[in-house]
């Protein structure tokens, strides 16, 4: 019988929806699911876990190296936690594409990235060239299976009827001396997270300006959606980085995406393949976007965007 067990990401006490996704793929696989949760203080985010629909225990791990997620002081911890388990799930967030990769190192195994769909235990699938290609990718089954899951391609398991147990675990492992956290800078909102947001309004080079993206942000706050941003937006210099949607930004599945004066680069493409319903604003009516768009208008965003916001009251 498979035993997974799935690193639990979590921020100031919240758990991340990704990894409620980690176990509807987890599901897919069958077995017994435990999620583990390393942190300084894991009574919050241990409860959230414990709620998950098919999750039978929450192993919690608190260490006052925990605090932030150091993927150096994890690693170690995990790959000892991981004795006994047939995979290691972790989602494939900057957070698990940062640990992951070190839990497989110490474990002796490759890192299987990605993973879109089960075929069985051991076998799964993945994307390729930008998203272009999907190949399958079949993993030893004698060895422990760390992989990372694609977040936009699973639905998050919802919450069951009863909570699971939460063991505490101590842990007799030496932790690195040569790394250690010297501080963190994000930025702040109210509006909903990129990643897990339900809609997402997104703006690309034609705005032409960091206060052109006022429009965006008005729009996205009426729909009370996530901000998003192409490469091009962000390389400009309109907006942070961590707003950045596409092959090399953040790979999103929202129920809503407006896309608005982007014109479709298939990196971006990418990120927003998984979207419920896609709407694009663009003044170039053959610009890609709308190959892929479910509702196009063509024409000018500064004077369409502000009656698509008016209309909506």
């Amino acid at each position: 019988m498979n035993k997974i067990l799935i690193i639990a990401e979590h921020l100031n006490g919240t758990l991340n929806p990704a990894t409620a996704r980690c176990v509807t793929a987890a599901t897919k696989i069958g077995g017994e699911i435990h999620i583990a949760v390393l942190a300084a203080d894991v009574d919050a985010v241990a409860a959230q876990a414990a709620q998950i629909a098919g999750v039978s225990k929450v192993l919690t791990v608190a260490r006052a190296e925990n605090a932030h997620a150091l993927a150096a002081m994890l690693a170690p911890q995990i790959a000892k936690l991981a004795e006994g388990y047939s995979h290691v799930l972790l989602p494939s967030t900057t957070f698990g594409k940062d640990v992951a990769p070190c839990v497989a190192a110490l474990l002796g195994v490759a890192q299987v990235s990605d993973l879109m769909a089960v075929d069985d235990p051991h076998t799964f699938q993945r994307p390729i060239y930008a998203g272009n290609a999907i190949i399958s990718v079949t993993a030893p089954s004698d060895r422990t299976l760390v992989a990372t899951v694609r977040p936009a391609s699973w639905p998050a398991t919802a919450n069951g009827a009863a909570s699971a147990a939460i063991e505490a675990v101590a842990l007799d492992v030496a932790l690195p001396t040569h790394t250690r956290f010297k501080e963190l800078q994000s930025g702040k909102s109210d509006r909903p997270d990129l990643q897990s947001a339900s809609k997402v309004v997104s703006g690309g080079r034609a705005l032409g300006s960091a206060e052109a993206f006022s429009i965006i942000y008005s729009l996205a706050d009426k729909l009370g959606a996530g901000v998003g941003a192409s490469r091009a937006a962000v390389d400009a210099g309109y907006v942070p980085n961590d707003m950045q949607v596409g092959q090399t930004g953040k790979i999103i599945a929202p129920e809503l995406y407006v896309a608005i004066g982007i014109s479709g680069a298939i990196q971006h493409l990418t990120g927003i393949k998984d979207a419920g319903t896609i709407v694009a604003i663009n003044k170039d009516g053959d610009a890609p976007i709308f190959e892929i768009a479910d509702i196009g208008l063509v024409g000018d965003l500064f004077t369409l965007v502000p009656e698509l916001e008016k209309a909506l009251g």
